[in-house]
């Protein structure tokens, strides 16, 4: 028993790692029909997660992996150039082996490459460690890992799409044959049907004209949706049951319950894309790794999320579906399992909340602005949550620690105390901006993409000038809070977990005076100040008695 696991999984490990068939011949020599040794590990792998992987199960394994070795290409310094160039069409997985990304990748690219095989591709596979072959990573392109290439005759395109079967598929197909599958019997329809995945279906009398030349064009460029054409109206109504008497017609079939939509616009590239990119989406998106490039650059600027973890959502998945119907297009609706923390955690720490039960926010990416539902999750708040964020009346969010209790000749200032401690006191207030939380750097998380949700500029966790600064300010605030000064009060706020709209820092530590008779216009004092730089600072602008008249035993004097 223990023999056939230890077999198992390591079929499941080539199938990761050694499964990219080849499907042209690229100098090496076939044993057979590739498609059929890919069948194998595919029914290998099924056995195993079955637990039917009997003995004579062994062998036929140990063969079908090293018949799949022996049909893989794997590039190196001495033939990756050479490959490119001598094959018309080659699809390249360059990868690295300690790279997370790439294991997950490795999979979906083998069952691509099966798919395509099927279709009678003659795209040729292969793959490439570019850790281990740097120069030959260099030599075709590769960057990162894990990247995906497609060259056509020489020519080189990236692939940026969903890391998945079918989003490979389609690009591979509209790059190297026609843009649309043509469908012609109610059979292949019928066939068509099985593949469960998002398409764009045309249909066209002789599939030619003004409107089909655009139709073609918009699947021309449009990478990620399959777009399909007929001229025949009952293939057209299979794929399509809403169609009815129209001479030319499009829609967009999905695998969820909102599973149909109809093109309603004028038969033009531009038109077309829009349709399908606004409405290619479910009614609720289930965020993950592999779509979150595709959710942060929606053209779908407002998007609400739902954070809870999975029972939690199951209850109130139904109820933001009907919600979501009635914003489709204006809004998209996203859930965030609270579960998965690589993915939940940056979005809570950007609003600084750790929910203990099912949360709902909501960006503005086109702004960079941010918001909470603070009311009960139920369909009437969500709708009116909602609305006020389609109409521009909802009032955003700004993070903040909770209210302090304690005081201190420093006084500690919130998000929500910023208008009452420094905005509306009537004293002039000197006011202190350090870092004093550990603040996660989360462009880790999301590089490029968290710019469209956090604009301001991320910080690092540390502060080389902050604790020098503080010190010195702690040490003239005692000075003159000992002189009896009261038309002077010293504020400390950490803008990495607090926010107001009239506080824009972009760099740390920063100071500022609030003169009592101008509060909108904040006087900025270097970082590099000293104690002496404050003191006369203040004295200018407030025109405060000689701060040099200090208590005996301050430190201070010396200073001054």
């Amino acid at each position: 028993m223990r023999a056939r696991r230890v077999l198992a999984a390591a079929v499941a490990a080539l199938l990761l790692l050694f499964a990219v068939v080849a499907v042209a011949r690229l100098d090496l020599d076939d044993e057979g029909d590739d498609s059929e040794v890919l069948d194998e590990l595919l029914a290998v792998d099924e056995e195993e997660e079955r637990g039917e992987l009997g003995g004579g199960g062994e062998a036929a394994a140990a063969e079908a992996v090293r018949r799949a070795q022996s049909m893989v290409l794997v590039l190196d310094n001495d033939n990756a150039r050479r490959a490119v160039e001598e094959n018309a069409e080659v699809l390249l997985l360059g990868y690295a082996p300690w790279c997370e990304r790439s294991a997950q990748l490795m999979p979906r690219f083998a069952e691509a490459a099966a798919a395509l095989r099927a279709m009678g591709s003659a795209v040729a596979f292969a793959k490439l460690d570019g850790e281990r072959y740097p120069k030959a990573a260099s030599a075709v392109g590769v960057k990162g890992f894990p990247t995906v290439l497609l060259f056509v005759n020489g020519t080189e395109h990236q692939f940026t799409g969903l890391h998945t079967k079918d989003a490979i598929v389609t690009w591979v197909r509209k790059k190297t044959g026609a843009p649309a599958i043509r469908i012609q019997s109610k059979d292949s329809a019928e066939e068509f049907l099985k593949k469960d995945q998002t398409f764009a279906v045309g249909l066209f009398k002789n599939c030619e004209g003004a409107e089909y030349e655009e139709f073609v064009k918009a699947a021309t460029s449009e990478n990620e949706v399959q777009f399909v054409e007929t001229n025949d109206r009952n293939v057209a109504k299979i794929l399509f049951p809403g169609i009815a008497s129209e001479e030319q017609f499009l829609g967009l079939v999905k695998s969820e319950p909102e599973k149909f939509e109809k093109f309603n616009g004028a038969f033009e590239e531009k038109e077309i894309i829009q349709f399908v990119e606004l409405n290619k989406f479910p009614l609720i998106t289930v965020f993950t790794d592999l779509n979150s490039g595709k959710v942060y650059g929606s053209p779908i600027k407002l998007q609400v999320f739902t954070f809870a973890e999975a029972y939690d959502f199951e209850d109130l998945e139904s109820m933001i579906q009907e919600v979501a119907r009635g914003f489709k297009t204006k809004i998209m609706f996203i859930y965030v399992d609270t579960a998965e923390e690589k993915l939940a955690k940056p979005f809570l720490t950007l609003y600084g909340l750790e929910p203990e039960k099912p949360t709902v926010t909501a960006f503005d990416t086109s702004k960079g602005t941010k918001y909470l539902m603070e009311a009960e999750i139920n369909a009437k708040n969500l709708q009116d949550f909602c609305l006020s964020l389609l109409e521009g009346t909802l009032p955003p969010y700004f993070r903040s620690e909770p209210v302090p209790e304690e005081k201190g000749p420093i006084e500690k200032v919130v998000g929500r105390t910023f208008d009452s401690s420094v905005l509306e006191s009537p004293q002039n207030v000197f006011l202190e901006v350090p870092i004093i939380s550990t603040y996660e750097i989360l462009t880790l998380f999301f590089p490029r993409s968290y710019t469209l949700f956090y604009p301001k500029k991320v910080h690092a966790p540390w502060c080389v000038d902050c604790e020098a600064i503080s010190k010195n300010v702690e040490k003239l605030a005692k000075h003159l809070n000992d002189l009896g000064q009261t038309n002077l009060k010293f504020a400390r706020i950490d803008a990495s977990v607090n926010e107001h709209p009239k506080l824009q820092i972009n760099n740390y530590p920063t100071l500022l005076l609030y003169p009592a008779q101008d509060k909108s216009n904040p006087i900025k004092l270097s970082k590099k100040s000293n104690l002496k730089d404050m003191a006369k600072f203040i004295k200018e602008k407030l025109q405060i008695a000689d701060v040099k008249t200090v208590a005996a035993g301050d430190n201070v004097k010396d200073e001054l």
